[in-house]
């Protein structure tokens, strides 16, 4: 079952360890990481290792069967 998860973004960015820890994807920012590294997660579409990365407005992040939409 595919899942949206809209994320409304308050500054300029989020990390991505972040993203996936406040929106219930995983339990902590350190499973955020190894989720990560162990190559499961995607922005818009590329295959993301840096942990930290830097998501901002308009992005798209993948993970399994859920989508989560950054937004402004």
């Amino acid at each position: 079952m595919n899942q949206t998860v809209d994320f409304h973004l308050r500054g300029e960015f989020v990390a991505l360890n972040d993203l996936l820890k406040l929106t219930g994807v995983c339990d902590s920012g350190g499973a955020g990481k190894m989720m990560v590294a162990e190559g499961m997660v995607s922005v818009d579409g590329v295959l993301e290792l840096r942990k930290t990365a830097k998501i901002r407005a308009g992005q798209v992040v993948t993970l399994g069967d859920v989508t989560i939409r950054v937004l402004a």
